[in-house]
């Protein structure tokens, strides 16, 4: 999972990336980067580390021009190092960099492809540059010294037929304009907006909603699935249609975990959405323990606060902050390595003792992928006297990896992959679970937009919407995506960080 902006104005635009990257680091934490376009020069800075470190004074004041793109990073497939940061560049045709959200489900076939038929070198095991190339490779196809919009889309349409999978993607192409497109089944999330100025009209494309709404742009729509956006480096705003039998299927785990809850994706406030998680969840533990000796409901914070405090109030039971999160240790879902999640759940929650000692507490979480982050929580709520713990997952059991750009786990590293509810809540050390159903949560989320048609739900129910994902594939994924992996690609990273400060 990754955070992209993409922005055309009237004055410099690079605070303006800076700022929007930052109402996006919930959804990278690993690399940042921005490239700029000043009277067809690129200028560019990406490393690894937060927004914040990334950039500095000196780095701001060569980042010169009036249209530019973004991006914040979260390794996918156990990848992660200097030479992954994005944006990505080729300097043929034109001069195209790209920064994209997401995950090719078939990057092999089209990295032989770039190489036997397009005689395009790729230089990293990124799908973004994968993607790069072949988009570069059907503008160029094109045969434009200076495209026109049509031109653009005809490109865009070309790499929809040969890429599969799920993407959101910005681009800028120097002299030309930005450039932004999303998948056939719409899976990562997309918008754009407009903001008036004295000058003119400027425009913007991001991730999410909440990063226009900071910088002071009107939410126009969402990109729909399959579209693409093209603004001008004049300013000018073209859209179209560039996918064949495009419908949309957006991911459901954004709405409950990695959006923001002021978000609106696809029409969807994340916000009502995870209160209508919470109230659900809460109706079911009615209906299964109606006598239920609940004292006191508990969320792990961020992201589920929002359900828990729903939860509490349909349960009719005191709704409390116990557990004080250190707000400068990232998300630990997102963290390679299982060493680094354990130590990182300790150094960022700290429990009240007060609102745990002698009370049956209810924990309630987004949802359970390794246990890791649970387990120990678990354990902290035992140690600051609880009574009883019991633990409420908003998202049904994860069952499934996810291929569309989120680094679920390798499947064995899933916790309910296998296991029944009793025996994961017996791993995990809770006196009681309770999970989301299915049914109930594409409810919470569907009730935002009865239009959207259906729901993106591979990690629960191994439901691929793209058709193309089989055992073979997983296979694969599950090798690169385990902790022994990570623990190898970590040394290479380390070796070539070292050979570059050599």
């Amino acid at each position: 999972m990754c955070g992209i902006v993409g922005i055309v104005g009237k004055n410099n635009v690079n605070v303006a990336l800076y700022d929007a990257l930052t109402m996006l680091q919930h959804r990278g934490q690993d690399a940042a980067g921005i490239m700029t376009c000043h009277h067809g020069k690129l200028a560019q800075q990406k490393a690894v580390g937060l927004v914040k470190d990334v950039f500095r004074t000196r780095h701001m004041q060569r980042l010169e021009g009036k249209m530019g793109i973004g991006h914040v990073r979260y390794p996918t497939a156990g990848s992660s190092g200097p030479a992954l940061a994005q944006p990505f560049y080729v300097n043929s045709p034109y001069g195209i960099a790209l920064a994209h959200n997401g995950n090719l489900t078939n990057t092999e076939q089209l990295r032989k492809d770039l190489f036997l038929s397009d005689l395009r070198h790729i230089n990293t095991d990124s799908d973004s540059e994968v993607l790069l190339n072949v988009l570069a490779h059907e503008i160029q196809e094109q045969g434009k010294l200076r495209p026109e919009p049509s031109d653009i889309f005809k490109a865009v349409a070309g790499l929809n037929k040969r890429a599969r999978g799920g993407y959101a993607v910005v681009a800028l192409l120097a002299n030309q304009g930005v450039l932004a497109f999303r998948d056939a089944h719409g899976i990562r999330p997309l918008v754009f907006g407009v903001r008036e100025t004295e000058k003119g009209k400027e425009y913007m494309v991001a991730s999410e909603s909440v990063a226009l709404d900071v910088m002071g742009f009107d939410l126009i729509r969402d990109v729909a699935p399959g579209e693409a956006v093209f603004i001008t480096e004049e300013g000018e705003l073209y859209t179209q249609q560039c996918a064949e039998n495009a419908q949309l299927s957006p991911c459901i785990f954004e709405h409950v975990y990695f959006a923001r809850p002021d978000s609106i994706m696809d029409g969807v406030s994340v916000y009502k959405a995870r209160l209508r998680q919470g109230e659900r969840l809460a109706d079911k533990i009615l209906r299964q323990r109606p006598e239920h000796d609940i004292d006191v409901v508990i969320p792990i914070p961020d992201s589920s606060r929002v359900a828990g405090q729903a939860l509490a109030h349909k349960l009719g039971v005191k709704f409390r902050e116990g557990l004080v999160k250190n707000r400068y240790i990232g998300r630990t879902f997102i963290m390679p390595g299982q060493k680094l999640r354990k130590k990182s759940v300790r150094q960022k929650l700290n429990p009240i003792d007060l609102e745990f000692r002698g009370k049956n507490v209810l924990l309630v979480d987004d949802s359970i992928v390794r246990g890791t982050t649970c387990q120990q929580i678990i354990q902290m709520a035992r140690d600051a006297g609880a009574a009883k713990v019991y633990f409420a997952s908003a998202a049904p059991a994860v069952k499934y990896p996810n291929v569309y750009g989120i680094d679920m786990p390798s499947v064995e590293e899933l916790i309910a992959h296998g296991r029944t509810d009793d025996e994961v809540c017996q791993e995990i050390g809770a006196d009681w679970l309770i999970y989301q159903d299915l049914k109930d949560l594409i409810a919470a989320s569907g009730e935002g937009n009865p239009d959207v048609p259906r729901f993106d739900c591979a990690v629960f129910d191994g439901q691929y919407v793209t058709g193309d994902v089989d055992e073979e594939y997983l296979a694969r994924l599950d090798a690169a995506r385990n902790d022994g992996a990570q623990s190898a690609n970590d040394a290479g990273d380390n070796a070539m960080v070292g050979i570059q400060n050599s």
